[in-house]
């Protein structure tokens, strides 16, 4: 049974860090000659036989970590027989005097800890134990005292690239330079924040995720699960037709050192799913030059839209951003995937030798596939979406689980509500595009449950618009605020954006009939598409005909 990745024990984790990096490789090779694994049997201190589970194991689970947890039998080798409390009490010492600035060595820490144990009338390990737990400690950790062992990423020279498609992808934010405004009244609501991911091969953008809220470990998950996704049903939904074949698994991922790219949810989720972490070296932005390059470029194509920020104070003169804005979050996310696919893949790319990278992007496959190689894919896409989602416990009631005023319930939930031993508060995973349902985790069989409203006519809306709708109740009636009238403000919005949007049209279809009236003068193309002609890059983009910015394919940046 696997629990859940915020709830495995550091140190259970870093042994599974420390043997994946010795059985992931064999896992992937055709032929294990015994040699090698007698070699990775002595270099992790098991037996050939436990090397042989090991192995298969990992194959059996896609590569995943948590197939290379150790056990917790009662006893055996590389099995830990402290009592629980003593085993705590010696992370948190490790902890409190190895990570520190001061730097103490291994000997110092180890006559402290068991300096402290003794005090404390605790079981005192051996000097063998205690400089096992400190050569676990992770990367990350390391980085707090001042030392990087990493053998993988670079500490100098030229910025990495990929050998291959998703060999090496870098991951950054930045708000986006335009307004949007709320769906519903279209007042101006504030600048979006944009996660890119980009492959370092082709150029080619191998994901993204728009959204309201800063920059957490949740934005760049569902990022990550943008990059792994077919995206072929997820440009249909939106009405693009495109062309997006960049699917699946990175094997590198190149980040700055925020702190959502040091959070447990983020590193533990990559770890699962055997994705490396190459953290940039301090002073070093050059590193992160692809990925921040992009980003100007997408930004200098955001500076044609209506609301529009610019870059600063100094381009924007005397224009006005939030009376111009009329784009809502969804129809940026749209516009945002159209110049994409239809514009940036398709546009030739000085940095890849003139190509475009869409055509670099297949000649990269190809010959990755001529040499019997593969990008790996999720083997579970609700899993995969699931491990990078925001963790929270609410306790079991009757009527299900409550949070934030929506109640969600499963005829698999009836069991653990009418047990005498009803478990305490439980783990919950949501997703924030969709509050609709919940995915419980069932510490019985190690999976989750997905629970829905308990209330199934309720429309799924995301966490962004479920607190808007909390905040204009709030301010309405002064008090609390029930589902009912939740939902009920929710379809009052959505009725009043439809009604817009039919206005809008109307309107516009009238200015065409005034400017087309005998004695005026011819009305210039327009620049909205049909729905029925593909839309072009530059036409597919939106209705931009009554803004006073420039076009936003004008000037693309090369590197």
């Amino acid at each position: 049974m696997v629990a859940d990745l915020s709830l495995i024990p550091d140190v259970d984790w870093r042994e599974a860090q420390r043997r994946a990096e010795v059985i992931r490789p064999l896992a992937e090779c055709a032929r294990r000659p015994r040699p090698l694994i007698l070699a990775a049997a002595a270099t992790l201190g098991l037996s050939e036989r436990q090397t042989y589970r090991l192995v298969r194991r990992c194959i059996d689970m896609g590569g995943d970590l948590t197939a290379l947890l150790p056990g917790h039998s009662s006893g055996g080798r590389s099995k830990s027989r402290m009592a629980q409390a003593s085993e705590a009490a010696l992370e948190r010492m490790i902890r409190e005097l190895y990570l520190t600035p001061l730097k103490p060595s291994p000997a110092e820490v180890v006559r402290e800890v068991r300096g402290r144990c003794a005090a404390d009338k605790l079981h005192v390990p051996s000097d063998s134990t205690i400089r096992r737990r400190i050569k676990l400690v992770s990367l990350a950790e390391l980085r707090s005292r001042g030392e990087d062992h990493s053998e993988t990423k670079p500490v100098h020279g030229h910025a990495p690239h990929g050998r291959y498609p998703l060999d090496l992808v870098q991951v950054d934010h930045t708000p986006m330079d335009v307004i949007v405004v709320d769906p519903t009244d279209r007042e101006p609501i504030g600048r979006p924040w944009v996660t890119v991911a980009i492959d370092t091969y082709s150029r080619c953008i191998a994901g993204f995720h728009v959204t309201l809220e800063a920059p957490s470990a949740t934005s760049v998950g569902l990022c990550l699960t943008h990059v792994a996704m077919d995206k072929a049903p997820w440009l249909a939904l939106r009405e693009v037709e495109a062309i997006w074949p960049v699917q699946g698994k990175p094997q590198r991922i190149g980040v700055d050192n925020g702190s959502e790219f040091h959070s447990q949810a983020f590193e533990r989720g990559c770890a699962q799913h055997g994705i490396a972490i190459d953290w940039r070296p301090p002073g070093r932005p050059h590193f992160g030059g692809v990925v921040e390059r992009v980003i100007g470029t997408l930004m200098g194509l955001v500076h044609g839209l209506p609301g529009t920020t610019f870059s600063n104070v100094g381009q924007r003169g005397s224009y006005d951003s939030d009376k111009a804005a009329c784009l809502t979050l969804d129809e940026v996310e749209r516009w945002f995937a159209i110049a994409v696919t239809k514009y940036y893949h398709l546009h030739p790319h000085e940095g890849i030798d003139g190509q475009t990278p869409l055509a670099r992007w297949q000649d990269g496959l190809n010959a990755l596939l001529a040499e019997g190689g593969s990008i790996p894919v999720p083997r579970d896409a609700r899993a995969y979406l699931v491990d990078f989602l925001p963790v929270l416990h609410r306790t079991l009631q009757r009527d299900g689980i409550t949070i934030d005023c929506l109640t969600y319930f499963s005829s698999a939930l009836r069991a653990w509500i009418t047990a005498r031993d009803r478990p305490g508060p439980v783990l919950i995973r949501r997703d924030p595009r969709d509050l609709s349902r919940v995915f419980v985790f069932d510490p019985h069989d190690g999976g989750y449950l997905e629970v829905p409203t308990r209330d199934l006519s309720r429309p799924a809306i995301s966490l962004w618009e479920h607190r808007l709708v909390r905040r204009r109740l709030r301010l309405r009636y002064k008090g609390a605020v029930d589902e009912a009238a939740l939902f009920a403000a929710v379809e009052e919005m959505r009725a009043t954006e439809r009604e817009a949007a039919r206005l809008t049209r109307s309107a516009r279809r009238d200015r065409l009939r005034r400017a087309n009236a005998p004695g005026q003068p011819a009305a210039p193309p327009s620049t909205v598409p049909s729905a029925t002609e593909p839309a072009s890059a530059a036409s597919a983009v939106l209705d931009v005909a009554d803004s006073e910015a420039p076009s936003p394919f004008d000037v693309i940046e090369q590197w």
